[in-house]
C-alpha cells in the first residue's frame, strides 16, 4: 500500500512538473528574441502604404541600407520601411549608422491608414542624425536619440557619422524607454495627461491621432540621406 502511495505521488509531482514546464515554455515563446532581417531580402517589411519593400531599400551583406545614389541614379523607390507585424509591448533592439549630414528615425506604433500620408502621422520617433552636420542638430528636441520634438536626451552618447550606433526602444503599457549605445536616454509615460500636453506643445499638435495608438508597427524612415541598419531584433513583453 505504501509503495502505491509513494508511486502515486511521484507520478502526481511528475506530472505537476511538466505542466509548469508546459506553462513556462508557452509564456517564453513570446518573450524570445526574433530577428526582423533575413540578412539577404527584404521580407517581412514594405514601404509605406505599399504592398513590398521599395527598391532602394537594399540587403549589403547582412545590412540594410537605403541607397540613395540608387534613388536618383535609377529611379528606385524608396519611402518609410514598415513591418508587416504590429506590436504593442516589446523591446526593440538594432544598430544604425548614417552618411555625414544625414538624417532618419526609428518609428513605433505606426498606425498605416490611408489618411495617414506619412508614417510620423501616428507614430512616435527615436531620432537618427549626425548631430555634428546636420542642421536638426540645432533644433533642442531634433538630436540623435531624442524622442523626437517631444523630449530630448538625458545624456548625448550618440557615435559620429559612418560609425554604428547601438538603439533601444521598449515600450511596456504605455511605460517608454530609449536607449543609445547601453545608456537609457529618455523615459516618459504614454496616454496621460501629461503626454497630452507635451503633444499639444509640439509641431504635432494639427495630427489629433499621433501618439495615441497602443499598438502599431515599427518603421524606419526614408528622410532622403543614406543610411544604414542592422541587427534588427525584437521581443514581445
Amino acid at each position: 500500500m505504501i509503495k502505491k502511495v509513494i508511486a502515486f505521488a511521484f507520478v502526481t509531482v511528475a506530472l505537476i512538473s511538466l505542466s509548469c514546464m508546459s506553462q513556462k515554455s508557452a509564456t517564453n515563446s513570446d518573450g524570445d528574441w526574433k530577428p526582423l532581417l533575413d540578412g539577404k531580402t527584404t521580407s517581412g517589411w514594405h514601404s509605406y502604404g505599399k504592398e513590398d519593400a521599395g527598391s532602394a531599400w537594399v540587403m549589403e551583406d547582412g545590412t540594410l541600407h537605403l541607397d540613395v545614389a540608387a534613388k536618383k541614379a535609377k529611379g528606385a523607390v524608396g519611402g518609410d520601411l514598415l513591418t508587416n507585424e504590429e506590436y504593442s509591448n516589446f523591446h526593440l533592439k538594432l544598430e544604425w549608422k548614417v552618411a555625414q549630414g544625414a538624417n532618419s528615425g526609428i518609428f513605433f506604433y505606426v498606425h498605416e491608414d490611408k489618411k495617414y500620408p506619412y508614417a510620423f502621422f501616428t507614430g512616435l520617433e527615436m531620432q537618427v542624425l549626425d548631430n555634428e552636420r546636420h542642421p536638426d542638430a540645432k533644433i533642442h528636441k531634433h538630436r540623435a536619440g531624442d524622442l523626437y520634438d517631444l523630449i530630448a536626451c538625458k545624456k548625448e552618447v550618440v557615435k559620429p557619422a559612418g560609425e554604428w550606433n547601438k538603439a533601444e526602444v521598449k515600450c511596456k503599457d504605455g511605460k517608454v524607454e530609449l536607449y543609445l549605445n547601453g545608456t537609457e536616454v529618455v523615459e516618459t509615460t504614454l496616454w496621460d495627461d501629461n503626454w497630452k500636453k507635451m503633444v499639444a506643445e509640439s509641431k504635432f499638435k494639427t495630427m489629433p491621432d499621433f501618439g495615441t495608438y497602443k499598438t502599431g508597427k515599427i518603421a524606419l524612415q526614408d528622410h532622403g540621406d543614406d543610411v544604414w541598419f542592422r541587427n534588427i531584433m525584437i521581443r514581445k513583453l
